[in-house]
C-alpha cells in the first residue's frame, strides 16, 4: 500500500499535469469519480491562471489577454507554486511569457512584465521607520565602509534596454497617445512603493549601481567601488546623504 506521502504526491502531480490516469486507481465512490476529480483539476488551473492575469493587467493591456492567458495556462503546468502564499506566485512568469510561442515578438516584453511584477510587489509594502543622518554618520567613515545598509522594503531596482517606464506611465495614467515610440535605451529604474502608492524613477548608471548593491546587502564600501566603476566622478558620501534624506535607509548593520 502506498504511503500517504506517495498518495499526496500522485494527486498533486495529476492536478498539475491534468492527467487523471495516474490516480484513477485511487478514486472511489459514485458512478464516475474521474469526472469529479476533473473538477478539481479545472479549479486548480483556473485559479492560478486568474491569479497570474490579476498580477499582470498592464501586460495584458500591452499584448492582449489571449496571449497572456495562453502563456499562463502553460506556466501553471510547468511552474506550480512552491510557496503557500499566492501573492508570491508568478515571479518567473515574465521570462516565461517572453519565450512563449504565442507571445508577440516584442523585445521589451520581458522587462515590461518584470517591471509590472516589481511594481505590484512594492505597492503592498509597509514602510519601516527611517534613520536620521546623525545616527548614520555616528558610525564614522571606517565603520560605514564595512556596514550593510537595510533599505525600505518597498524598493526594487531594474535595468532595462527599453524606455519601459514611459510605457508603464502611459498605462497607469491612461494617456496613451495616438502614436507611441518606444526608445531603445538603457534605463536604470528605481521602483518605490508603500501602502498602494507607486513611483517609478530613472537613475544614473552609477547611482543605480550603488543603490541596487546596497539593496542587495553588499557592504557600503563595495557598493561605492562598483559605482565608481560606472562613473569615476561618483561621490559616495553625497549619494549616501541623499539616500538617507529620502527616507530610504532603515538600519545599518554588519
Amino acid at each position: 500500500m502506498s504511503s500517504l506521502a506517495d498518495v499526496q504526491a500522485a494527486v498533486r502531480q495529476s492536478l498539475i499535469t491534468n492527467d487523471v490516469e495516474a490516480v484513477k486507481a485511487l478514486l472511489a465512490g459514485g458512478a464516475d469519480p474521474a469526472r469529479r476529480f476533473a473538477i478539481h483539476q479545472r479549479h486548480y488551473q483556473t485559479s492560478l491562471v486568474n491569479a497570474i492575469l490579476g498580477k499582470f493587467p498592464a501586460t495584458v493591456w500591452l499584448v492582449g489577454s489571449d496571449a497572456v492567458a495562453d502563456a499562463a495556462r502553460a506556466y501553471v503546468r510547468v511552474s506550480p507554486p512552491e510557496r503557500p502564499c499566492i501573492a508570491e506566485y508568478g515571479d518567473t512568469f515574465p521570462a516565461f511569457l517572453a519565450r512563449h510561442e504565442r507571445a508577440p515578438a516584442l523585445p521589451c516584453l520581458e522587462s515590461f512584465a518584470e517591471l509590472e511584477w516589481l511594481a505590484g510587489q512594492v505597492s503592498i509594502a509597509v514602510d519601516r521607520p527611517r534613520m536620521a543622518w546623525p545616527a548614520v554618520a555616528s558610525m564614522g567613515i571606517a565603520g560605514l565602509l564595512r556596514a550593510r545598509l537595510r533599505l525600505q522594503p518597498g524598493l526594487r531596482y531594474l535595468r532595462a534596454s527599453w524606455a519601459i517606464d514611459g510605457l508603464m506611465s502611459a498605462y497607469l495614467t491612461d494617456s496613451v497617445p495616438a502614436r507611441f515610440v518606444l526608445d531603445q535605451t538603457d534605463r536604470y529604474l528605481e521602483i518605490r512603493g508603500a501602502r498602494g502608492a507607486l513611483h517609478i524613477g530613472s537613475l544614473g548608471a552609477a547611482t543605480y549601481t550603488f543603490r541596487s548593491a546596497l539593496f542587495g546587502r553588499r557592504p557600503l564600501g563595495e557598493a561605492a567601488e562598483a559605482a565608481l566603476g560606472a562613473d569615476e566622478a561618483f561621490d559616495a558620501g553625497r549619494e549616501l546623504m541623499e539616500l538617507v534624506a529620502a527616507g530610504l535607509v532603515t538600519a545599518v548593520g554588519r
